[in-house]
């Protein structure tokens, strides 16, 4: 595709991505409103806020074989349809197995359209410093389309109720899919083979096995069925990969992830989702909570990780361009570092001034490391196979954000309850303000002084703390995968055209 065609393409892609990022964590300024109203319990409220990462995780791989064979034009198209579809149902659920129910076909729609578009970046844009740029717009958008969502949410939420969140999604996909309809290309992949639904079967059932698994091992005291549903997803993503390995036309050529810089940049978007999805989450109930902001007020507090991700992306693929890939990933990689020290070092009670500086930092490595990851798989495939690179980038873009909130989210409900101690409550009572913060504040708010008010500064020191804990695991984890992404990329690669 030659002249302003392509970068009309690219808008109505990043127009449809700004959506499906954002419905990662609008809800996270939405929660305290919606507990409010539908009083889901602990575990349903988890549930609400990353089933929706889970499901879009899950069904990735497949949705990116079936762009492949049959027309990403086509999937992106009908997948946005669903997303608008599902939106209604959640935005009308009036209990929270309705509002999880609609997650979940969100996350079905959102899988169908997040593939497509970076594999028709691929098609579309075929000089690689264009595409690298293109990628950058890309990156940008997912990213500041996560870290938007707490502010869309807060505002939408404080005028209108949590409703507001899902129905501002339905006019958007109207006009993308009608300008889709006119603008997209369709691409069908020359000489595949019929879909291998055992596989697809095996890789939903297995992510989503693996994650469940993590997320209740990760809160503490997990039962034997927890582990063993841990153990199962990583037997059905092994049994998944050896399928692979045999198969004439696999729906994913495991052997790329033979290749070092694919893997890490698999990786490294892996990392960066989950540090701004788990820090997105974690800090909007800081900011609610122990602060007493509004919605709209916690979602304004969170633009810093917005503008330095858009700052990070798009000044990505120059530096990439100039100093190589290694160095890029590092830097990005590097900046989540400093941003989880940074809140972990930090004196307590954290203050505002401080999380504005990690949320930056934050957003600035994320946007670094997305870009040139995104650049990376996109690259390591033939245009044919490029469903197979948007489905990795998209899975470990997902999972990243799904994983965040399970697994960080769970080790700091632990620390949580652990840090609650010493409460002037019967046991009952006790029980519910441990259980998280949302409860806590609940509860003091109906509780006379001088309870009420110690139960409310025992929970803010509590959160305080847990943050503490969790960034300190969460530097850990970074630093770990930060040296073997640095080991496994060669020093000197380019996908801009450089050498």
């Amino acid at each position: 595709m030659r002249g302003a065609g392509r970068w009309a393409v690219l808008a109505v892609l990043c127009a449809s991505l700004l959506l499906v990022a954002m419905d990662a964590t609008i809800l996270n300024v939405a929660l305290p409103s919606l507990i409010a109203d539908l009083r889901p319990g602990g575990m349903a409220q988890l549930w609400i806020i990353d089933i929706y990462g889970l499901v879009l995780g899950g069904l990735l791989v497949t949705c990116g074989a079936v762009g492949d064979r049959f027309g990403r034009k086509a999937l992106f198209l009908t997948g946005f349809v669903l997303f608008g579809a599902a939106s209604v149902l959640a935005a009308t659920s009036d209990s929270s197995v309705q509002l999880i129910a609609g997650r979940v076909l969100l996350g079905i729609g959102g899988a169908m359209v997040m593939p497509s578009t970076l594999s028709l970046i691929r098609t579309v844009f075929t000089d690689p410093r264009e595409r690298a740029l293109a990628i950058g717009i890309w990156a940008a958008v997912a990213g500041a389309g996560a870290c938007v969502g707490p502010l869309v949410g807060g505002v939408l939420v404080e005028r209108f109720g949590w409703a507001a969140a899902f129905w501002v999604n339905v006019p958007v996909v109207v006009v993308t899919v009608l300008a889709g309809l006119r603008l997209l290309p369709e691409y069908r992949a020359p000489q595949t083979g019929p879909l291998d639904w055992p596989g697809a079967l095996l890789s939903v059932a297995g992510i989503v096995a693996l994650a469940w698994g993590i997320k209740h091992v990760a809160k503490g005291g997990p039962s034997v069925a927890d582990v063993a549903i841990l153990l199962l997803g990583l037997a059905l993503l092994a049994f998944f990969a050896r399928r692979q390995l045999s198969a004439h036309d696999p729906l994913l050529d495991v052997r790329l992830f033979r290749n070092g810089p694919f893997l890490a940049a698999a990786l490294a978007t892996l990392l960066a989702m989950l540090a701004i999805g788990s820090a997105l989450f974690l800090l909007s109930l800081w900011l609610q909570y122990v602060h007493g902001y509004s919605p709209s007020q916690a979602g304004l507090r969170t633009l810093p990780s917005a503008a330095a991700m858009l700052t990070g992306s798009l000044c990505s693929p120059w530096v990439m361009h100039r100093l190589g890939v290694r160095t890029v990933l590092a830097l990005g990689l590097g900046a989540l570092v400093a941003a989880f020290l940074l809140l972990a070092l930090t004196p307590q009670p954290t203050t505002y001034p401080v999380v504005a500086a990690v949320l930056a930092l934050l957003g600035l490595g994320d946007g670094l490391a997305m870009t040139a990851a995104a650049s990376v798989l996109v690259a390591s495939v033939p245009a044919p196979r490029a469903g197979q690179a948007g489905a990795v980038s998209e899975t470990a873009y997902e999972l990243g954000v799904g994983l965040g909130v399970a697994l960080l989210g769970s080790i700091h409900a632990a620390a949580y309850t652990r840090h609650m101690t010493r409460l002037p409550l019967p046991g009952p009572d006790a029980a519910t303000a441990r259980s998280s913060i949302g409860a806590a504040v609940d509860l003091a708010a109906h509780t006379p002084a001088p309870t009420g008010p110690a139960i409310l500064t025992t929970a803010r020191s509590a959160f305080d703390a847990a943050l503490t804990t969790t960034a300190f695991v969460s530097a850990g984890i970074v630093v770990v995968v930060t040296c073997l992404v640095v080991w496994l990329v060669p020093r000197g690669l380019r996908v801009t055209g450089g050498h």
